[in-house]
């Protein structure tokens, strides 16, 4: 069984960000911290389970991006996957969904993958968009915020059931090859082990220099990128807890 998992690097938002001088992404400097995003960890983890459940699986770790991005790439390897693969975007800032899923589908095409597993969503767009755009470049079935699973190799389907808002979720039953986007609570993401570590440190990935000769469709343009007005101000109010609730000791007949 070949497992594709699709992972990207994101500015850590723990950090001191701002806004490029376009305003339409971050600054980035050789001080801007970047990480494997949560989301991902999350996909990579369920992959890695049915790897410890099932002979023969093999995972590769896929994004798209600038030259750091090999550094989300190797992390994927430090957590267990066994090749990993950077498409080569050198433009750095903001990337449309679209292109990213065109990219990474482009790749997957002809490698004949049985599962392609993504984190329900990025960090920093919060759009939800690469997984089901890859699905649907692909032609294959597509399954959102997956929060269980259950693999039937023999009839080559996957059960899954889908969180939903309102605390409602959803069953399917989906035909493999499919692609899956993982919800956040499904698993704990394991640590990466010092073997792992050292072997991604020493393993050379796969590097394609993405394809700009292809047109890629675009589909949007970001105008601004800036953080969020402040919507309020904090009152706080003085006295007995009688006066700040409001009460008096009128009484009304």
């Amino acid at each position: 069984m070949k497992i594709l998992v699709c992972v990207k690097q994101v500015a850590n938002p723990e950090t001191s960000l701002e806004s490029d001088p376009d305003g339409r992404w971050i600054q980035e400097s050789d001080t801007t911290e970047f990480r494997l995003n949560r989301f991902d960890e999350y996909a990579l983890e369920e992959a890695m389970l049915i790897k410890e459940s099932y002979e023969d699986v093999t995972i590769d770790a896929i994004s798209v991006g600038p030259s750091r991005v090999s550094e989300a790439v190797k992390q994927a390897l430090s957590k267990g996957a066994d090749n990993g693969i950077h498409i080569l975007r050198d433009e750095k800032g903001y990337c449309q969904a679209n292109i990213t899923a065109q990219m990474i589908a482009g790749y997957a095409a002809s490698k004949s993958y049985d599962l392609i597993l993504a984190g329900v969503m990025a960090e920093d767009d919060m759009l939800c968009q690469v997984g089901p755009m890859v699905a649907s470049i692909l032609s294959l079935p597509c399954a959102v915020s997956v929060i269980s699973k259950k693999l039937d190799f023999k009839n080559h389907v996957v059960e899954v059931e889908c969180e939903m808002e309102g605390g409602m979720a959803e069953k399917a039953v989906l035909m493999l090859p499919a692609v899956l986007t993982i919800q956040s609570g499904i698993n704990r993401p394991r640590y990466p082990s010092l073997s792992n570590i050292l072997r991604a440190n020493s393993q050379e990935l796969t590097v394609i220099e993405a394809d700009f000769s292809k047109k890629h469709h675009m589909k949007e343009t970001l105008l601004s990128f800036k953080r969020p007005e402040k919507s309020m101000q904090t009152i706080m109010f003085e006295g007995t807890a009688e006066k700040k609730s409001g009460k008096t000791d009128k009484t009304f007949s």
